[in-house]
């Protein structure tokens, strides 16, 4: 079988997506390719999902951090981003999604929006609410272990 010239074959943009969730999220890429689908068809039907045509390439994602670089035609980048804004939730993980940028190859839009050095995180106990609670520390972010889950705060919400 023959290559389709290049002037007929499908043109692509690949968006750099950061994902962030609570440190004990857990899910693979699969899981979040999924989610990707349900919220396309839910947002733009059976049709518009075909023609933005989303597929994850890379992803990483471990302790509450990572990235994903997804596919989409050339045409479709705006829906594309409007997808991705309504993922919520990843197996039942709250999380949220943020395209850092486009690109035109894969190769250009991990250097420039993937590859940057990662969060510190550290593992401290806090006084939130009244009580000494075990919580997650990366940047001026703090996570902190509530009998719920986590709840998010910053350094001035700590007392």
């Amino acid at each position: 079988m023959r290559h389709l010239p290049k002037h007929l074959r499908p043109r692509w943009r690949y968006l750099g997506v950061g994902i962030e969730g609570w440190p004990d999220a857990d899910f693979d890429r699969g899981a979040f390719q999924r989610e990707v689908w349900y919220a396309a068809q839910n947002l733009v039907g059976d049709a518009g999902s075909a023609a933005i045509d989303l597929s994850v390439y890379g992803f990483a994602f471990e302790d509450g951090a990572g990235y994903a670089v997804v596919r989409v035609r050339r045409g479709e980048v705006s829906r594309g981003r409007a997808v991705l804004a309504c993922v919520r939730e990843v197996d039942g993980h709250p999380v949220g999604v943020t395209v850092r940028g486009v690109s035109g190859t894969v190769r250009a839009c991990e250097e420039r929006y993937i590859r940057r050095p990662p969060e510190l995180s550290e593992e401290n106990t806090v006084a939130f609410e009244g009580a000494e609670r075990p919580a997650v520390e990366r940047n001026d972010r703090v996570d902190v272990r509530v009998e719920s889950g986590f709840a998010g705060a910053t350094g001035h919400d700590l007392n």
